[in-house]
């Protein structure tokens, strides 16, 4: 049994789309399990009924305004690199609704919807392949894996969403009594349930690079600081998943495929921009491809 797992990344998930698309359509690498947190979520479903264009064409063409329903920052240019400030009147005017967020993401959700069809939900759910997503339940403190299998389209398009909502700056959603995050929060790398949903081989694409290429430049506001908090913990969170995966898979004799990015794509993976995002893709493709050709090089003939 073979997975194809995705890690949380933001728009650093267009390389991830790439990597897919090259195993998918020049290895023909045929999957029974798709498993995806966060941005990994987006892409799953859609790389799973072979529309690998289609969500490509959506993917890279996303924006802050196709997310965020109320964006609560906004982005500054200095000197070509791209930084995030407080929208200060966005983030009162979300408190002042009563939100307990700083930003929300509903117009994701809508485009969730107009992405994914009903045809192609119940297509994906009558086939003998499985989609799963992650969530983070922060009532339970615990995380929590939905497959397509167990929900109806318009809950399992929800769980989606959940998976992709980075709070504080996203929508905190109140689903089935509790509440529930980012699925990121609590699994990265969801190497280890794809091994225990029966996974014998998995090739996992990490939107992080193996080893640390650079110094994080100092926060320059209230924004800066916490997405720079959230990246150390989420870096943390990573790690220990793959350490955790590749316990799991010596255990149970499984074999994993790691394709890392190879250089330091984004400092923020919030800021969706239509080109960089498009070069990723391209760049996700490319290295797989020169990643399978090195490995094909050391291989024994038969």
């Amino acid at each position: 049994m073979r997975a194809l797992v995705i890690s949380g990344g933001g728009s650093k998930g267009a390389f991830a789309g790439g990597v897919a698309q090259y195993l998918m359509q020049e290895l023909n690498h045929q999957y029974d399990l798709f498993l995806g947190t966060s941005t990994g979520s987006l892409l799953i479903s859609h790389l799973a009924l072979q529309k690998i264009q289609k969500i490509k064409e959506v993917y890279t063409s996303v924006d802050q305004e196709s997310i965020f329903s109320n964006c609560p920052f906004v982005i500054q240019n200095k000197y070509g690199v791209a930084n995030i400030g407080i929208n200060h009147w966005n983030v009162l005017k979300n408190f002042y609704k009563g939100s307990r967020t700083f930003g929300e993401s509903h117009n994701l959700l809508k485009l969730i919807k107009n992405t994914l069809t009903p045809e192609e939900f119940e297509i994906l759910k009558t086939d003998k392949k499985d989609i799963v997503v992650t969530v983070s339940n922060l009532s339970l403190n615990t995380v929590e894996y939905k497959s397509i299998k167990d929900f109806e389209y318009d809950d399992f398009c929800e769980w989606i969403w959940i998976s992709c909502n980075y709070t504080p700056f996203m929508s905190l959603v109140r689903k089935a009594g509790c509440e529930y995050a980012d699925g990121g929060l609590g699994s990265m790398v969801p190497i280890e349930e794809a091994i225990m949903r029966g996974a014998t081989e998995v090739d996992a694409i990490i939107l992080h690079t193996e080893v640390t290429h650079f110094n994080r430049m100092p926060s320059k506001n209230a924004f800066s600081l916490l997405t720079s908090m959230f990246a150390f913990m989420l870096d943390r969170i990573e790690r220990q998943n793959i350490r955790i995966g590749k316990f799991v898979a010596n255990n149970n004799n499984a074999i994993i495929n790691f394709y890392y990015t190879p250089t330091v794509l984004t400092t923020n993976s919030l800021i969706f921009d239509k080109e960089k995002m498009t070069s990723w893709w391209e760049k996700g493709y490319d290295f797989a491809r020169t990643k399978n050709v090195e490995l094909s090089a050391f291989e024994p003939e038969q």
